[in-house]
């Protein structure tokens, strides 16, 4: 009988050494707990697991509530050695020594006999120190940026697993557990890895996961929250996660600069009626006073949205340059965000975020003229 693809993906857990977990150049809270919590559930398996995304130092605050991984990086640039090879077998080498040089290092070889043959060297890639490599919350391999871009040859070389629950998802996998009936991707990992030995599931993981699950349903007040969900994350409560603990950190505990940023746009909301839609412009000025980052925006917008139910749309824009404004969008329900994409066609659908950069003369007008090209193409709440 023929493996599942969990059950593929469970034996490519025993069988690794050096996992490789890589998530989107910027993850959502669930793709982020959902990698810490594969990350201590390798390492309670005896594997040497590397969790990889480009901006991760920026997000990782926002869960620091949680046990993280050890090995954090923004970059596997040195994942893999380049080997140059000297034929022996006519002529030997005595000795070899480097020197660096301006620009350059220098390999100094000492024959046994006479000169070298150029012919008798060769350059060859040597295998990834990863050994597999597990993708989750990603719909394709450009989302995870420069990760991708600087080593596109890890996904030919090695097994990739892809773990995602959106529609958009391209299958880029050998192996993908993509499911989009699934709240979150933490649940799909949660119900993936149950069947593993108990002991591997410390309390970490368990929390980690329900955060996943949390975040992405929004404690469990979105359309996407699935009796399957519930029940995992009753399970996961009964193993030791801190539901309330959860629900603290990420609802109630916010950093003074972020509650400083809310402040300062929900000052300046403005709404339309028709679109249902609630937005606002962000100033430098804003960003100064209350010593936030433009990364900050999009859980500004998660909290503008947490308390406007009865919008449809949820966006932020800000200047990027001088003549360029870039948006950040979220959407309720997230039908509207595949609308958006579509009128905003150079712009990057990210989990639940949508964003985008729009070329302007005067950047006072960026919000008409956004306003202007979607009154033809969003539908009412009714239609969605």
């Amino acid at each position: 009988m023929s493996l599942t693809l969990s059950q593929q993906f469970q034996d490519l857990l025993k069988k690794t050494v050096s996992p490789l977990i890589i998530l989107s150049s910027y993850p959502s809270r669930d793709a982020l707990a959902s990698a810490f919590a594969l990350t201590l559930f390798l390492k309670n398996n005896g594997k040497v697991a590397t969790l990889a995304s480009e901006h991760i130092d920026i997000h990782k605050d926002m869960l620091s509530f949680l046990e993280q991984p050890e090995n954090i990086i923004t970059s596997i640039a040195g994942a893999r050695d380049f080997v140059l090879a000297f034929n022996t077998s006519r002529n030997k080498i005595l000795g070899v020594r480097t020197e660096n040089a301006t620009n350059e290092i220098r390999i100094y070889l000492t024959p046994e006999n006479g000169s070298i043959d150029p012919r008798d060297f060769s350059f060859i890639p040597a295998k990834f120190k990863f050994d597999l490599a597990i993708v989750i919350g990603s719909p394709d391999k450009e989302h995870l940026g420069k990760i991708y871009e600087e080593n596109p040859d890890i996904f030919y070389e090695i097994p990739i697993v892809n773990i995602d629950n959106h529609p958009e998802n391209e299958l880029f996998g050998q192996i993908n557990l993509v499911d989009i009936t699934a709240s979150s991707n933490a649940e799909i990992l949660a119900e993936t890895l149950e069947s593993a030995d108990s002991k591997f599931f410390t309390e970490a993981v368990n929390e980690s996961l329900l955060t996943g699950i949390i975040s992405a349903t929004e404690s469990f007040q979105r359309r996407n929250t699935t009796p399957k969900a519930l029940k995992l994350a009753s399970r996961l409560m009964d193993k030791g996660a801190d539901q309330q603990k959860i629900i603290r950190f990420l609802y109630k505990t916010q950093p003074l600069h972020l509650l400083k940023l809310w402040g300062r746009v929900m000052a300046q909301v403005k709404w339309n009626e028709e679109l249902k839609l609630i937005w606002a412009f962000v100033t430098i000025e804003d960003l100064v006073q209350s010593r936030a980052r433009v990364e900050d925006l999009p859980d500004v917008l998660e909290k503008i949205k947490s308390n406007y139910s009865s919008a449809q749309l949820y966006m932020v824009l800000h200047l990027e340059t001088n003549v360029l404004v870039r948006g950040v969008v979220k959407a309720h329900p997230n039908e509207a965000l595949t609308l958006f994409a579509k009128q905003f066609k150079e712009g990057t659908l990210q989990g639940d975020t949508f964003s985008f950069t729009l070329s302007v003369t005067a950047p006072e007008e960026a919000g008409d003229i956004i306003i202007n090209r979607l009154q033809d193409t969003i539908v009412h709440t009714e239609n969605l």
